[in-house]
């Protein structure tokens, strides 16, 4: 089973508001697996990048300006997904963003039935507890040191170990390693032994006579 998880930064919170993706970062899983394989891009917006997400995630309109715009990337983003499952926190945002940006090349939309929402899975397994990734990674245990900022593809990274513990993904790896261990054992060689020597010395039925002897009224003499 392949699925992809998924990860943007933008210049806001709103598409509607003219605001555009900057990043994009994916991470493969295969049966709960990260396989290794990863999609990342920066994406020029063609507009300004206002300080508020900036300090998010630290990327320049100047910066940006140096990079394809949506248009020149989105057919290598999308053969990267093909048709696998989405894995995104808070996938209406994501998938909006998306969409908007295939609406304006005149392109379908990704349908929303192919995203599971790690904040809703959280909410379910978790009623009121907090459900950002950041509240998720410190319930799990999972290294946040390097966060200062965010980063499409790092925090897919991080999405994709707080999925795997939100759906018990590693717990089939942990048993398979049992059952690994358990046929190594019943199907391993076994040496055989010679038998040890029980009988008793000519001095311990000696000692054994004498004890008998001096039982009153042993049970097996009534």
């Amino acid at each position: 089973m392949r699925e992809i998880v998924l990860d943007t930064e933008t210049t806001g919170l709103n598409y509607k508001d003219d605001d555009r993706i900057v990043e994009i970062g994916c991470i493969e899983l295969v049966n709960h697996v990260a396989t290794g394989r990863t999609y990342q891009t920066y994406i020029n917006p063609e507009r300004d990048v206002p300080s508020e997400a900036f300090q998010v995630h630290g990327l320049s309109r100047e910066f940006l300006s140096l990079h394809p715009v949506f248009a020149g990337i989105f057919e290598d983003f999308l053969g990267f997904l093909g048709d696998s499952p989405l894995i995104i926190h808070n996938a209406e945002f994501d998938m909006g963003f998306l969409n908007a940006e295939l609406k304006r090349l005149n392109r379908p939309p990704l349908n929303m039935d192919r995203a599971t929402d790690t904040v809703r899975l959280a909410r379910r397994k978790f009623p009121g507890a907090q459900a950002s990734l950041d509240a998720l990674c410190r319930r799990f245990q999972i290294d946040l040191s390097e966060r200062d900022l965010h980063g499409a593809l790092k925090d897919a990274r991080l999405l994709a170990e707080v999925y795997l513990e939100l759906v018990g993904g590693r717990q089939p790896g942990l048993e398979l390693s049992k059952a690994s261990r358990r046929d190594s054992v019943e199907t391993g060689q076994r040496t055989a032994r010679s038998p040890r020597p029980h009988a008793p010395s000519a001095e311990e039925e000696a000692a054994h006579g004498q004890f008998i002897k001096a039982l009153d009224s042993p049970i097996w003499n009534t």
